[in-house]
C-alpha cells in the first residue's frame, strides 16, 4: 500500500503499526457486528426468525465482500512487484516461477488475514445462532465450517474478480496499462461502495422467487454466497437453491480467470516494470497557469496539483475519503423521507424548497475532501527528488503555509463548492441556493485553516510516519461531526427563512474563520521557519539537553580530601 523507501527514518520501514491500527478497526466492527447475536432471540414465529437470520446473513457476507474489495483495490500495485524487486531479484539466482508463488503465497496470506480479522467475533458468536434447531453438536460444528468456509470464498471471489481484471489489463503495453489502471481503480472502488450501499433488500422467500427480481440476483454476489452458505450449513431453502449453485460457478469462473490472466501476465510484465516508469507520463497540452501569489508559492501550488492529478497512487487514497462521503450521501438519500419529515417539523419558511439531505451531503462531501486531501498531502511522491526544494529559496513559516493552504482549497474546497452549485442551482430556487453556498465557503474555509495547524511541510514532500494519526479512533470523532453536520444544516435551514439569524449566523462564521486564521498564521510565525522533509513523532520522554559535546556544562565540585583537625 507505501513504499518502504517513503516512509520516515523514525518508522525504520516497519508499517505494523499502521496495519495494526487497521486490524484495531476491522475488529472493533467485527464486534459491533457480533453484538446482535448476543441477544438475538429464536423465539420468534418461524417466518420472522427465517427473514432475520437471512438479514443478518446477507450483512455479514456483504460487508466481508465489501472490506475484501477495497483491500483489493488498496493493495492494487502490490500484485507485481515493483521496479526495486525487479531490480534486486532479478540479478539473483531466483526463478522467475519462485517469484511468482512467492507473490501468490503473499497475496492468499494477506486474503486469508483480512477475512480472519474481519470475522474475529462474529465467526464465534454467529454459528451459536445460525445452526438449524435440533442439530446438536454436530450441526454447530457444522455451522462453524460452512460460516468460515463460504467467508474465505466470498472473499476470494471478489479478490480474484479484481485480480483477473487486473491482468487482463497487463496485457496492454506499459504506458496503457498504467493509464487503465487508474481508471479502473476508481471504478472498482465506486462499483463496490456503490453496490454496497444501494443494493436492494432481498432477504425473503417471495423477493428471493419473484421473477422481477432474478435480474438483479444474477448480477448481487452476497446473495449467491448466503445460498451457498445455507447449503453447507444444511439448512437449505429452495429459494436459494439457484443462488448456491450460481455461487460455486462464479467463484470456479474467478479462480480460473485470475490464475489464467495473472499466470500470463506476470512473466511478460517483470520485464516492463523495469523498462518504462511508474508514473504516467503527461500529456502536453495548455501550460499557462495564473499566478497563486509569488514565484515560490505558485511553484509549490503547481506542484501539488500536478501531482495529485498524475499519481494515482494519492488518487487513489484521495477517492477512498470520497467514497466514504459519497457512501454518507446514500445513506442519507436512501433515509430522506424521514430526515426531511424531521427536519420540516422544526420550522423554516423554505420547508417545501430546500432539499436537507443534499445540504447535509455537500457538506458531509467537503469534509471527505478537505480531510483526504490533507492526508494525501502528507505522503510523499519521491523523497529522492526533495532536494530541488532544499536548494532553493523554498521557506518555512507563513509564506510556506499559504502555498499549501491554496494548493488545499484549489483541490479540495474549490471543486465541492463548484459542484454543488451546480446541483443545487439545477433542483433548488436560486435565494436559498446562495445562501447555503456562502456558508459551504465559510465551513470550507474554517476546514482547511483546521487541517493545516501545524502543518509546516511542501505537499507531497515529507516523509511518511504509518500509524502517527491513529485511524481506529477517529470512528467516534467521526459520529460526533456527523451529529454537528446534521444540527448545524437543521439550523441553517431555519435560519434561511429569517435574514436576521442568517446574518447573525453568518457573522458567527466569519469570525471563527478569521480567528482560525488568526491562530493558524500565528502559530507558523512561532514555529521554526524550516520546511519539515522529515516526518517525526513527539517523543515519549523529552530530553532537556543539559549537555555540551558529551561533557555536563557545569562541572562537579571535585572530591574533597580527609578532614585533619
Amino acid at each position: 500500500m507505501v513504499d518502504l523507501e517513503l516512509l520516515s527514518a523514525h518508522a525504520m520501514g516497519d508499517m505494523s503499526k499502521l496495519f495494526g491500527q487497521f486490524a484495531a478497526l476491522l475488529i472493533s466492527l467485527s464486534t459491533i457486528l457480533s453484538l446482535g447475536a448476543l441477544g438475538f432471540d429464536s423465539r420468534k414465529p418461524p417466518q420472522k426468525l427465517l427473514i432475520a437470520l437471512w438479514s443478518m446473513e446477507h450483512t455479514l457476507f456483504a460487508t466481508t465482500m465489501f472490506v475484501v474489495g477495497l483491500f483489493a483495490v488498496l493493495s492494487w500495485d502490490s500484485a507485481f512487484p515493483d521496479r526495486r524487486d525487479v531490480l534486486v531479484l532479478a540479478p539473483l539466482p531466483v526463478r522467475a516461477r519462485t517469484l511468482f508463488v512467492a507473490k501468490v503465497a503473499a497475496l492468499a496470506s494477506a486474503l486469508s488475514v483480512t477475512v480472519a480479522t474481519l470475522n474475529s467475533c462474529t465467526g464465534l458468536l454467529w454459528p451459536l445462532a445460525l445452526f438449524p434447531a435440533g442439530s446438536g453438536v454436530l450441526g454447530l460444528i457444522r455451522s462453524f465450517l460452512a460460516y468460515w468456509i463460504t467467508m474465505l470464498a466470498s472473499g476470494a471471489f471478489i479478490f480474484c474478480s479484481v485480480l483477473g481484471v487486473q491482468g487482463l489489463a497487463a496485457q496492454l503495453p506499459r504506458r496503457l496499462f498504467l493509464r487503465a489502471s487508474a481508471f479502473l481503480q476508481m471504478a472498482a472502488l465506486c462499483l463496490f461502495v456503490t453496490v454496497y450501499f444501494l443494493q436492494p433488500s432481498l432477504t425473503t422467500p417471495q423477493a428471493l422467487i419473484a421473477a422481477r427480481n432474478q435480474r438483479s440476483l444474477a448480477w448481487l454476489p452476497s446473495y449467491w454466497f448466503l445460498g451457498l452458505f445455507q447449503a453447507l450449513n444444511g439448512s437449505m431453502h429452495p429459494a436459494l437453491a439457484p443462488l448456491a449453485r450460481r455461487a460455486c460457478a462464479g467463484l470456479l469462473i474467478a479462480g480460473i480467470g485470475a490464475a489464467s490472466a495473472f499466470l500470463l501476465s506476470y512473466f511478460r510484465t517483470l520485464r516492463k516494470i523495469v523498462e518504462e516508469p511508474d508514473i504516467a507520463p503527461g500529456s502536453r497540452g495548455v501550460n499557462w497557469w495564473p499566478r497563486f501569489g509569488s514565484l515560490p508559492q505558485t511553484a509549490v501550488v503547481l506542484f501539488s496539483v500536478r501531482t495529485l492529478l498524475r499519481s494515482r497512487q494519492h488518487r487513489l487514497i484521495l477517492a477512498f475519503y470520497l467514497g466514504i462521503g459519497f457512501a454518507i450521501m446514500i445513506l442519507l438519500a436512501k433515509g430522506s423521507p424521514a430526515q426531511e419529515q424531521a427536519l420540516a417539523a422544526s420550522g423554516g419558511i423554505l420547508g417545501g424548497q430546500v432539499n436537507v439531505p443534499l445540504l447535509i451531503s455537500s457538506v458531509v462531501m467537503l469534509c471527505a475532501a478537505v480531510v483526504g486531501t490533507r492526508i494525501v498531502f502528507s505522503m510523499p511522491l519521491d523523497l529522492r527528488a526533495n532536494w530541488i526544494f532544499r536548494i532553493t529559496a523554498v521557506r518555512g513559516g507563513p509564506d510556506c503555509l499559504a502555498a499549501s493552504r491554496r494548493s488545499l482549497l484549489l483541490l479540495a474546497v474549490a471543486p465541492v463548492w463548484a459542484g454543488s452549485a451546480l446541483l443545487f442551482l439545477s433542483i433548488c430556487p436560486w435565494r436559498p441556493v446562495a445562501g447555503h453556498l456562502l456558508v459551504l465557503g465559510l465551513v470550507g474555509l474554517l476546514l482547511a485553516d483546521g487541517c493545516l495547524y501545524g502543518f509546516q511541510k511542501i505537499p507531497f514532500t515529507c516523509s511518511y510516519l504509518p500509524g502517527k494519526t491513529y485511524v481506529h479512533l477517529l470512528v467516534l470523532p467521526g459520529l460526533a461531526l456527523m451529529m454537528v453536520i446534521v444540527a448545524g444544516v437543521g439550523f441553517e435551514r431555519r435560519a434561511l427563512g429569517d435574514p436576521a439569524t442568517y446574518l447573525r449566523m453568518l457573522l458567527v462564521l466569519a469570525i471563527a474563520a478569521v480567528c482560525a486564521r488568526w491562530r493558524l498564521v500565528a502559530r507558523a510565525r512561532s514555529e521554526d521557519t524550516d520546511v519539515q522533509f522529515e516526518d517525526e513523532s513527539a517523543p515519549t520522554i523529552f530530553v532537556l539537553g543539559l549537555t555540551r559535546d558529551g561533557v555536563l556544562p557545569i562541572e562537579p565540585a571535585p572530591a574533597r580530601g580527609p578532614m585533619h583537625p
